[in-house]
């Protein structure tokens, strides 16, 4: 288990292409979309000036909120990414959720993923987002855990969201830091 200082969270960088790249084909086994908003025909330093821009909710393409969109790292390699919606619009209400994070295989049960998500609720808090909507698919036991550690309680009227071939888990995440156990 890593140490809550042996992982950064950072913003996505110039830099980083190659090790996004990395981790972003890891992850296609698992149908993770790690580098959710690339369009292929765009180069990477406008790639990552967009983020900032959809951070700031300018230039919005239709359907998208304003979101961050930040990577982990753990010895200087990219480890996993976190994207926090500070809005919902139908489908993140539904099941997409104001967090959305993935942690490359390689890292997997090491902290990241509670560093992640730590650091999404922190932005939602900032942002004065009491509670956070977080969903996870059915048989993703870790998330799950991660999700419940975090002090994530199943929606009292609708633990189960379905949309499509998509089952997913819905929790309510406090983003205060009162109550949870990173561990």
């Amino acid at each position: 288990m890593l140490a809550a200082s042996d992982v950064t969270i950072r913003s996505l960088a110039v830099g980083d292409e190659r090790e996004a790249l990395a981790a972003h084909h890891a992850l296609v086994a698992d149908h993770f979309d790690f580098l959710l908003e690339r369009v292929e025909a765009e180069s990477w330093a406008d790639f990552v000036q967009r983020l900032t821009k959809i951070e700031r909710g300018e230039q919005l393409a239709p359907g998208r909120v304003p979101a961050a969109f930040l990577i982990a790292e753990v010895d200087n390699r990219i480890a996993g990414r976190v994207s926090v919606r500070f809005e919902l619009n139908d489908y993140l209400a539904d099941v997409g959720g104001h967090i959305g994070y993935g942690v490359v295989p390689r890292f997997r049960r090491r902290g990241v993923a509670s560093a992640l998500l730590r650091s999404g609720l922190d932005a939602l808090a900032a942002r004065g987002v009491a509670s956070a909507l977080v969903t996870c698919d059915v048989g993703n036991v870790a998330s799950r855990g991660v999700i419940e550690r975090m002090g994530g309680r199943p929606d009292a009227e609708r633990p189960r969201a379905v949309r499509g071939t998509e089952t997913k888990l819905r929790y309510f995440v406090p983003t205060a830091r009162t109550g949870f156990d990173p561990q």
